[in-house]
């Protein structure tokens, strides 16, 4: 696969590379971002926000105004807050956009244990039955999207495929959905995961050349952009984000350029076999903090004492 590097986004092929050697090739990519009602921000003479602080604002405002014109079920800000993976990459984008961290750095420290990251989860907490619905403890992606979708919804946090959901010609939203980079915390910080799915070959394989000559079909440009077409798949391969036949099927992805490229990768290169572990550590203890069980500052002391015992003597 050499010389395929520069041809794909940074973040995905360097999270795919463990101890220098590749062990997958990227097939699509995704990112955590904002989907919006631009209709609704147009009614009530708002504009996207740039901060989590100026999105509960706004979110509360209009969820008051919705309400008061007879829509009971409207929400200002709904994600996936059921206790699994996406609400780990909802906890990174929160604690990372307050400078709070990653859970653990490059070096392999624990360092979730500290003010910023207790604020986030502040944050976080001080949404539920306010600006949130309760029942989002129960949401993973298509639960978020269908209440967004159905029209009971400002704000979503979610993937991209969402977009050509949104827009498709029996969509209730169909022109009035908006999407941008997820807001900034107090510093001006934005942080979006990167997520994504990827290509790889059985190492016991009887037949490596024809397995890496598929591989190459699958992960090229007719194949991304294919997938992009039927699935909404955004495509990991750089150029094709200036590819004029490509922008004619999803002009949005011009937005979406800018966003990958800033995307934060979860702790898992890092924890190597111990990211299971690691992870569900991290969405037990938020899920605790959204159900009202824990405080920020309590659970980033118990979240860091959960992973330093799963480190152990090191992460292997």
């Amino acid at each position: 696969m050499g010389g395929m590097e520069k041809e794909f986004f940074p973040g995905p092929w360097k999270n795919n590379t463990v101890n220098g050697r590749l062990k997958a090739v990227p097939s699509y990519i995704d990112t955590g971002v904002l989907f919006y009602r631009k209709d609704l921000l147009e009614k009530y003479h708002e504009q996207p926000p740039k901060t989590w602080e100026e999105m509960t604002r706004i979110a509360t405002k209009i969820q008051a105004e919705e309400r008061k014109a007879g829509h009971n079920n409207f929400w200002g800000y709904i994600f996936q807050g059921k206790s699994y993976e996406g609400l780990t990459c909802n906890a990174l984008e929160w604690i990372d956009s307050y400078g709070g961290g990653t859970f653990v750095d490059d070096k392999g420290d624990v360092t979730v244990n500290n003010p910023k990251a207790a604020q986030a989860l502040d944050m976080a907490r001080g949404w539920m039955g306010k600006i949130t619905p309760k029942g989002v403890l129960g949401y993973k992606e298509e639960e978020s999207r269908t209440v967004f979708q159905n029209g009971d919804a400002l704000f979503m946090r979610n993937w991209p495929y969402v977009w050509q959901l949104s827009q498709a010609d029996d969509s209730p939203l169909k022109g009035k959905v908006g999407v941008m980079q997820l807001p900034a915390g107090p510093d001006g910080r934005q942080a979006t995961t990167l997520g994504g799915w990827q290509w790889s070959i059985n190492a016991n394989t009887r037949n490596p050349e024809a397995a890496i000559a598929l591989l190459k079909i699958l992960s090229d440009d007719d194949s991304q952009t294919t997938r992009l077409k039927i699935l909404g798949h955004a495509p990991t391969r750089v150029g094709l984000y200036e590819n004029k036949e490509v922008l004619a099927i999803a002009p949005e992805l011009t937005q979406f350029r800018d966003i990958f490229a800033q995307a934060v990768p979860r702790p898992a290169t890092v924890t190597k076999a111990q990211y299971p572990r690691v992870s569900n550590a991290i969405f037990n203890v938020t899920f605790s903090v959204l159900n009202g069980k824990e405080d920020g500052k309590k659970a980033t002391a118990d979240l860091q004492k959960r992973l330093t015992r799963a480190k152990g003597t090191g992460w292997r």
